[in-house]
């Protein structure tokens, strides 16, 4: 009857399932796979037979009979079945074969425990105990492994001589001679190593190597680096914006571009978005521009009117920009501060106008010139630090009051030169113009946590940032010329100790920039150098792939592979003709068109043969000609004119018809000396010497 379901169904018992119990157990599938036929051929047999055709379907389908019913089978209990088969079968095998490794296992300890007998020089007793004690372990390990399944070979027992105490109470034993004293393993060293650093923050600091990038020589007054890492954008009061790309540097450690997208304005800024794609440029002209990766413009600021008093009416600034920044989650939006006292937020896409105004206020509600501003970790919060030394910090949405602000954060007329939240977002930064670097909960916004003073700052973008794990502060320091070397100092954020610095080079440190990714330190110097400290353990990337590069030689010019040797006059074009007789060479000379042409004479007379003469045979030479001839004084204008006055009587053509009708007879004033004037005038009139 199995056979015949299995025909009219076109199903197999191959498909049954499969209970794998482990390595070795091979055999106890083949008999499980026997009980489940044999259980399913027991089922089948007790399966109805439903004979005959179904009257309805066989009318509704319009033929006049079908064959038989299939049969039908209850799967689920044929399921239990076979289950309960095969694991009282694998049962079964897997004591069995407990019960011999059991053996095998008292074999090797009895023989293991002879040798230990015969080598001891103790008693038979001493040498029984730890056998007798070991197999009951075994005893007791091989009853409680009976009632798990175990899978793959058994595991090897480490033995040991020692007593029956120490075998059991040590889990980890080690094999071979004893170790000697103040032996440490290397993990736990490593584990000590990473805990130190953890406790000491300063061993974090990238400072083992370096490299310098020559950006100019005025000051590298911007820094740049893109969130991946990979490349690095430079600009100065030189005008310049340079680009690096670690990746394609070699030692030689050029830019692979160099632009002025400002024309003749000092950078002020330089960052680039949060996903990396372009980069916005901040000058000492008015209008923000925006450039792609390799430097091409994408989008420059509109510029405001400045004739207008309000500056919200305004479309864009009006005034030289301070600095600027991106968003940290939106990128398309970033925001600039600008000498005509506000500060703006600008969407990539929109160009002709800006997308909010900020405007910072004075305690007496006057405007006030923001000279730094930036954005919360989150982006939620807007920050400004303002020339009369408050912070002024807005919420995003809302522009019109200030969230939290400090009126006394540093000394006033000074220029705020950075602002900078911690990663964690509860702490602020500000590096003051008056030589200060504090650091604020934006909580408990009325007094510092912590201040340090006799920062010297001569540069009004001076940086302050945080480290990558938020445990130390970074500044930089401002020299005179001569007045020793630039410091990039380290402060401990909980004590604000002074916990590390590094001596930069002989200008002051203006930027700096620790990238959380390549925990590499970047840092901008007043004589044009960009320089980065890395550590070849602790930092990833950046300078490590371009240090190991070697320089790219030059290519050289070819040369031909075998050289020629020319002497002079060896070709027949450049050889000299042998002297001949002088009378043959007259001779030819005579015959030759060009060399017998007589030379022409000089021209006497008005000219002749389309040649002009010397003088008079053209109308300017002979105009010329009397002009020197005319020896008449002109020197008194009226006479000249007179001496005209009978010509023009006799013959009139251009004045006297003219006065024909109303004045025949010409009147002339008469000329009065000035003798006769002065006297005819009055006293009170008269000039007194």
């Amino acid at each position: 009857m199995a056979s015949h379901f299995r025909r009219r169904k076109g199903l197999s018992l191959n498909w049954w399932p499969r209970r794998e119990v482990g390595r070795g157990h091979e055999p106890v599938m083949d008999a499980e796979e026997t009980v489940g036929a044999g259980a399913l051929a027991t089922e089948a047999s007790h399966v109805e037979l439903v004979e005959g055709p179904d009257p309805e379907l066989a009318a509704t389908m319009g033929f006049s009979g079908f064959g038989k019913k299939a049969r039908t089978f209850d799967l689920e209990a044929m399921f239990e079945q076979t289950r309960r088969t095969a694991v009282e079968r694998s049962k079964k095998m897997l004591e069995a074969r407990a019960r011999e490794e059991e053996a095998h296992k008292e074999k090797e300890l009895r023989s293991q425990h002879e040798d230990v007998d015969s080598a001891a020089s103790g008693s038979s007793v001493m040498g029984a105990c730890p056998a007798l004690t070991c197999r009951e372990a075994e005893s007791s390990e091989s009853e409680d492994g009976s009632n798990e399944e175990l899978i793959g070979p058994p595991l090897p027992r480490q033995t040991s001589i020692q007593g029956p105490a120490e075998d059991t109470d040590d889990d980890d034993e080690f094999i071979g001679p004893p170790l000697p004293p103040g032996y440490k393993d290397s993990d736990d060293d490593d584990y000590d190593d990473m805990q130190e650093e953890d406790n000491n923050p300063v061993k974090k600091i990238p400072d083992s190597h370096e490299i310098t990038l020559q950006h100019g020589t005025k000051t590298v007054s911007a820094l740049g680096l893109d969130p991946s890492g990979a490349r690095l954008v430079t600009g100065g009061y030189d005008y310049d914006v340079r680009l690096w790309d670690f990746a394609g540097m070699d030692a030689s450690l050029q830019a692979f571009r160099s632009l002025q997208p400002c024309e003749c304005h000092q950078i002020k800024s330089l960052q680039y978005s949060s996903t990396g794609d372009v980069i916005l440029v901040v000058s000492g002209n008015s209008q923000a521009k925006v450039l792609d990766r390799d430097g091409f413009p994408v989008m420059e600021c509109v510029k405001g009117d400045q004739y207008i008093v309000d500056m919200a009416n305004t479309k864009g600034h009006t005034a030289m920009l301070n600095t600027g920044c991106w968003h940290p989650k939106i990128k398309e939006e970033f925001l600039t501060c600008s000498n005509d006292g506000t500060v703006r937020t600008w969407d990539v896409n929109n160009d002709k106008k800006h997308k909010g105004v900020f405007k910072p206020r004075s305690v007496q509600g006057k405007r006030v010139i923001p000279t730094t501003c930036t954005y919360s970790r989150d982006g939620k919060l807007i920050a400004a630090g303002c020339q009369d030394g408050s912070i002024q910090i807005w919420d995003r949405n809302m522009n019109v009051h200030t969230k939290f602000h400090c009126r006394q954060a540093h000394a006033p007329g000074t220029e705020t030169s950075c602002l900078t939240f911690s990663y964690d977002g509860t702490v602020l930064a500000s590096r003051g113009g008056d030589d200060t670097l504090k650091i604020w909960d934006i909580r408990q916004f009325k007094k510092p946590l912590n201040s340090v003073e006799g920062l010297s700052s001569f540069f009004p973008m001076t940086d302050c940032c945080f480290s990558p794990d938020d445990k130390l502060i970074v500044t930089g320091t401002s020299i005179k010329k001569g007045g020793g070397n630039g410091k990039l100092i380290f402060f401990e954020r909980e004590t604000f100790q002074k916990v590390y610095e590094i001596e930069v080079t002989d200008a002051s440190v203006v930027r700096c920039l620790w990238h959380p990714k390549l925990n590499q330190i970047m840092v901008g110097t007043g004589n044009g150098l960009a320089k980065v400290y890395y550590d070849p353990i602790k930092s990833q990337r950046g300078a490590k792939l371009c240090v190991v590069k070697t320089k790219r030689k030059a290519r050289q010019a070819e040369t031909l592979t075998q050289d020629y040797i020319i002497t002079p006059h060896a070709l027949p074009m450049f050889r000299e003709p042998r002297q001949r007789s002088t009378r043959k060479q007259l001779e030819k000379d005579r015959l030759d068109p060009l060399k017998s042409h007589k030379p022409e004479p000089p021209v006497a007379g008005p000219g002749r043969g389309g040649r002009v003469g010397t003088h008079g045979g053209t109308l300017s030479s002979y105009i010329v000609k009397n002009i020197a001839l005319d020896k008449t004084d002109d020197s008194n204008p009226r006479e000249a004119i007179l001496r005209h006055a009978k010509e023009a009587e006799d013959n009139p053509y251009w004045v006297a018809p003219a006065y024909s009708k109303t004045q025949p007879k010409a009147v002339f004033a008469e000329v009065e000396s000035e003798e006769d004037e002065t006297d005819n005038k009055p006293e009170w009139k008269k000039r007194k010497i």
